[in-house]
């Protein structure tokens, strides 16, 4: 008889490096006591890493770098995932995402129609944010992105230089996701993401 703890990281093993697993993904495999303490046996063995509470990886090898940490983007699509929740980067993050920032935040923002939580990650957190489903309507990711960066950035404050790049951005944007998302914007953004539209 496989005891828990073989049977997890037999389950880990078969996923690529760097795969994101929670107590969820095992719970064919024990109780969920049971498996939280399986999991945390396999990381004291170092087989396994805790990423954050409850989330756990078989890290990627770099030759050079060694463990690779998953990015915070990866933990929060995979929570998002978890919890049928959909997200969507805000503030610096949209802006850094787009190329409009060079900062990278120490807290990355979400919009969320999940529960509102903060993820600790040593030194950064992930922060989802609750929020009305009607925000969470945009169906591009670009375009998404756009009106949450230029939200951030603020009405009659967006230079010609960041407009230049909003707009070349877009231009990878699926018309027809496009069009829908610019009719959810507030009308000071659509008069910006309209222009794209003429390369469409």
């Amino acid at each position: 008889m496989q005891s828990v703890d073989d049977k997890v990281i037999v389950k880990i093993k078969k996923a690529e490096r760097g795969s994101l697993f929670f107590v969820n993904n095992f719970l064919v495999f024990g109780t969920s006591k049971a498996v939280s303490k399986a999991l945390e046996r396999l990381v004291e063995k170092g087989e396994i890493s805790r990423v954050a509470r409850g989330i756990y990886a078989r890290l990627k090898i770099d030759p050079i770098l060694g463990e690779l940490k998953p990015t915070t983007e990866k933990i929060a699509i995979a929570i998002a995932k978890r919890d049928k929740a959909r997200i969507i980067p805000t503030g610096t993050l949209a802006l850094n995402a787009l190329g409009l920032s060079n900062q990278v935040p120490m807290n990355v923002v979400y919009l969320s129609d999940g529960a509102a939580r903060k993820i600790d990650l040593g030194r950064r957190k992930i922060v989802f944010k609750k929020t009305a489903p009607k925000n969470l309507a945009a169906i591009g990711k670009i375009s998404s992105l756009v009106i949450q960066a230029l939200k951030e950035i603020g009405k009659g404050k967006v230079t010609d230089e960041e407009i230049v790049i909003i707009l070349d951005k877009l231009k990878q944007e699926e018309t027809y996701r496009l069009e829908h998302d610019i009719k959810l914007a507030p009308e000071w953004i659509r008069i910006i993401m309209r222009k794209a539209l003429i390369y469409c």
